[in-house]
């Protein structure tokens, strides 16, 4: 089941407890007891929720025959789970390759090399595999050092890279940087992040945010010299939409110093925003785009790294040299992935129903005292819960308590900064399924 995740996680732990209990099913009790007896604890994981017997379509189903629109899957379920065409070729694939050993290479990873370069923007079509988003980012950073001799990176504060010890590094969570002795990697600089009325740039205003950001950023990798690379999400998961213009001076900045530019599309690519590609909207093209989690159709874990083609400079080293590098199961699983995304116009969906359900959420900002902004692109957006518009005061308390009557309700998602509702349905979802999910969200937030 999808964890809440905010700030101040152990204050969250009674609350989840809380309901956990009122669900009063034996069985799901007994194996979320064996669970936290089990698994090492950390945020945001172990202990569970609650416990899945089933995931189907958008559906997820628990151990008691509780069902949930899945809104969140921490975002692999672009296609639904359990896709039939995406099952029928996997055994498929099983029976005629299962396996390919590494220093061989087998069809399914060249045609999905092959693929992703043709799809990606301008010159990026050299390609790499690992089996987790956390483990590409870590080879876009190797591959960055050893094409530009430096390696320094600049991302942002409060953003997700993954929770290897260079992603974590790159990444500005502190739920994945807090409670680990010692130095993470070093020469990982942050800024923070655009956001309307950001404290650290003392703005009211999204436009006005981005300006200055971008201008930190500028200011940041000239005053320094030596960045390896600049590394973000072309629109914040959280979710947040930049401001028009931003990527552009920040894409200009990286020229100008000789800074690559990396975008983390794990959350965001394969049609999410309404666009193949994130990036798309803000017309930037980046030096490496990292793909994950819904590459492998919300079965199989694959990720991918998409660099331009002058950047192949690492041929004498190992930067990412994995197991399962060119498997051909998960290989077909993306390849079938992105075939069904492609064939059944799922890109467009995510765009048309994104608009619908954005209109939605902006009237209900307008009935309700209590949301201070709505944000997102195509299937991906959020409802910022606040204790008044004047103040912008986050609502914690009244997400978390939305959160729960949602659930109860049959919808599932997660929260996002304490008080952001994020809500990512699976782009194959039916309009009327979205409409239904979204009347649970206004009468939960109405009823506030």
């Amino acid at each position: 089941m999808t964890l809440v995740h905010t700030e101040g996680e152990s204050n969250k732990a009674a609350a989840r407890q809380e309901w956990s209990a009122r669900q009063s099913h034996a069985p799901s009790q007994e194996l979320l007891r064996r669970d936290a007896d089990a698994f090492l604890h950390q945020s945001l994981s172990s202990p569970c929720v609650s416990a899945i017997a089933k995931a189907e379509g958008i559906w997820i189903e628990d151990t008691a025959g509780r069902r949930y629109m899945d809104f969140h899957g921490n975002s692999v379920h672009h296609i639904g789970y359990g896709h039939p065409r995406l099952k029928e070729a996997i055994r498929r694939q099983m029976d005629e390759l299962p396996f390919a050993p590494r220093r061989f290479t087998c069809q399914p990873a060249v045609e999905l090399a092959e693929t992703l370069g043709k799809l990606a923007p301008g010159d990026l079509g050299k390609v790499l595999f690992t089996t987790g988003g956390s483990d590409a980012i870590e080879v876009s950073l190797k591959l960055a050092r050893a094409a530009t001799g430096r390696f320094k990176t600049l991302s942002f504060w409060d953003a997700f890279h993954g929770a290897g010890f260079g992603a974590s590094s790159v990444g500005g969570e502190a739920t994945f940087r807090s409670g680990i002795a010692g130095p993470l990697l070093p020469g990982t600089e942050h800024v923070a992040p655009w956001a309307p009325h950001n404290c650290a740039y003392g703005t009211n205003s999204l436009e006005e945010s981005a300006r200055a950001c971008a201008n930190m950023i500028a200011y940041v990798l000239g005053r320094e010299g030596d960045f390896a690379a600049f590394i973000a999400e072309p629109m914040r998961a959280t979710p947040l939409v930049p401001a028009p213009g931003f990527w552009k001076a920040v894409r200009e900045a990286c020229d100008r110093h000789g800074t690559l530019l990396i975008f983390d599309e794990i959350p965001t690519g394969l049609g999410k925003t309404g666009k193949f590609f994130a990036s798309e909207h803000d017309g930037v093209t980046p030096d490496i785009i990292v793909l994950g989690k819904s590459l492998g159709g919300g079965i199989l874990p694959i990720a991918s790294v998409i660099a331009r083609r002058d950047l192949d400079v690492a041929g004498d080293y190992a930067i990412g040299h994995y197991t399962h590098e060119k498997n051909p199961v998960t290989a077909r699983a993306a390849l079938t992935t992105i075939a069904i995304i492609r064939e059944e116009g799922l890109v467009e969906r995510s765009a048309e129903l994104g608009a619908h359900a954005l209109a939605r959420m902006n009237d209900l900002m307008r009935r309700s005292p209590f949301v201070g902004d709505v944000r997102g692109r195509g299937l991906m957006f959020g409802v910022e819960m606040v204790e008044d518009k004047a103040s912008r005061m986050p609502a914690r308390a009244l997400a978390e308590k939305i959160y729960y009557r949602c659930l109860d309700q049959g919808l599932s998602f997660k929260i996002s900064q304490g008080n952001v509702l994020t809500l990512s349905p699976p782009l194959v979802i039916a309009r009327a399924d979205l409409d239904r999910a979204l009347d649970i969200v206004e009468a939960a937030v109405l009823a506030a």
